[in-house]
């Protein structure tokens, strides 16, 4: 392979910036990191407000693992397209492709739910749709973080703003979500999430000088160029070892955002009632609500975000010379156990308190490991690397929902999670004793 094209763009150097937010003196990312932070609140709103929806609709935890479980069907056939396009396409053309396509999405669920005609194989099938633009647009976008900060030199710091952003808006969206459910039903939380879109897309066209694909199509053909990213992958154990950390907390920890209603309601319902009483009812209550269900939900997710987005300033305010790959381990280690004393809570203020650090813990796991994932990975598969990633990661993730969720109608949802936070710390162990260097990654 011929080594990638050195890239260029705009940077204003003159901007003095707090290290912790030094990315930002690159032009085309301040325009994504404002514009993508707006667009994020709103996709948080749509994915609490959707989970209201589908409990409302189904009374069934399954239904919940299932919608997780269908972004997965055309996640397999796209995700690895979706990686050697970004390594052969302008990445800018295929984002602006993706958002718009979320934006109808999202408006066709706010239509359908506005006049009461939304049955729930609408939210499955949007969920398709939305699996099926999302296979394509995260690789992509993983892979055009290098090219807006014109290199490595800011990739650490920009990865972890964008987990900023990303986990701002998971303390936001909720809380909000929450707010607009339970005042107003949940069309207005998807017709808010449609309407943000605009703000990305705005980003996006106000970019400039952005670099050509180092490549282009050349003579490779399509299946070619795929099997060459994935023979890549399997020849560097780093990198298999990286994925395989997030893979298997994918799959057997993260299932607990899945079950998070459940959570809310009926398992820390009896807990809360004080809350949604002083929120809700009563004399000087603060809101007036129509479904005040939707409150605690709101609290749980808004709390994992507050947690999440301190965890990502952390990490982008780390030097140079930082030892990544130990704090890598500790969250992939305190991710899991955090979860496992979560699954016994019984009180939702302490539940609360325990999410913030199950938060902090997941951006630390997730965060670390995409950053040096792509510290190791050349420019010039640096697309299906991360298309490789994000099918694992996501993949293992709605596999988890699915399996949380049917296992979770058995023997309930905090045995489920208990179990599969237990397991996955077994594995986070057994990788920090077998693997030592991953430890010493930087």
């Amino acid at each position: 392979m011929r080594a990638a094209s050195p890239i260029v763009g705009p940077v204003h150097r003159g901007l003095h910036l707090p290290p912790t937010f030094r990315a930002l003196r690159h032009r085309n990312f301040r325009l994504w990191f404002f514009g993508q932070g707006v667009s994020l609140i709103g996709t948080w709103m749509q994915t609490m407000a959707q989970q209201v929806l589908i409990y409302r609709l189904t009374d069934s935890a399954a239904a919940l693992g299932i919608i997780s479980f269908i972004g997965l069907i055309p996640l397999l056939p796209l995700a690895l397209w979706g990686g050697s396009v970004a390594d052969r396409a302008p990445k800018r053309t295929v984002l602006l492709i993706t958002q718009t396509a979320s934006l109808v999405q999202a408006l066709l669920l706010a239509a359908l739910t506005w006049t009461g005609a939304v049955q729930i194989w609408h939210v499955y099938a949007m969920a398709f749709l939305l699996g099926a633009v999302n296979a394509v647009d995260l690789p992509v976008r993983q892979a055009f973080t290098v090219e807006m900060v014109e290199g490595k030199e800011d990739l650490t710091n920009a990865i972890a703003l964008n987990s900023t952003i990303f986990n701002l808006a998971r303390a936001l969206g909720p809380a909000l979500a929450g707010l607009a459910v339970a005042t107003t039903g949940e069309a207005m939380a998807f017709l808010i999430n449609a309407l943000t879109f605009i703000a990305v897309i705005i980003s996006l066209v106000l970019m400039r000088d952005l670099p050509r694909p180092a490549h282009g199509r050349g003579n490779t053909s399509l299946a070619r160029h795929m099997s060459e990213g994935i023979r890549f992958v399997f020849r560097q154990q780093s990198i298999l070892v990286l994925i395989s950390l997030v893979a298997v907390s994918a799959f057997l920890s993260m299932p607990y955002s899945t079950l998070m209603p459940v959570f809310a309601d009926p398992v820390l319902a009896d807990s809360a009632r004080p809350v949604v009483g002083f929120l809700c009812s009563g004399a000087h209550s603060l809101l007036r609500c129509e479904s005040p269900e939707a409150l605690p939900l709101g609290m749980l997710l808004t709390m994992v975000g507050i947690g999440a987005m301190v965890g990502a300033l952390l990490v982008a305010s780390l030097p140079d010379n930082a030892r990544r790959g130990r704090m890598l381990t500790i969250g992939n280690l305190s991710f899991p156990l955090m979860l496992v004393v979560f699954a016994v809570s019984r009180s939702f203020l302490a539940s609360l308190s325990i999410l913030f650090f199950v938060g902090v813990a997941f951006v630390w796991q997730n965060s670390l490991a995409n950053t040096l994932l792509q510290f190791v990975t050349p420019d010039e598969v640096r697309g299906r690397v991360m298309s490789f990633y994000s099918l694992t990661f996501q993949g293992a993730m709605r596999v988890g929902g699915l399996q949380a969720g049917v296992t979770a109608d058995g023997i309930g949802a905090s045995l489920t999670v208990g179990i599969g936070a237990a397991a996955s710390l077994v594995y986070g162990l057994f990788v920090a004793i077998r693997f030592p260097k991953v430890r010493e990654m930087q």
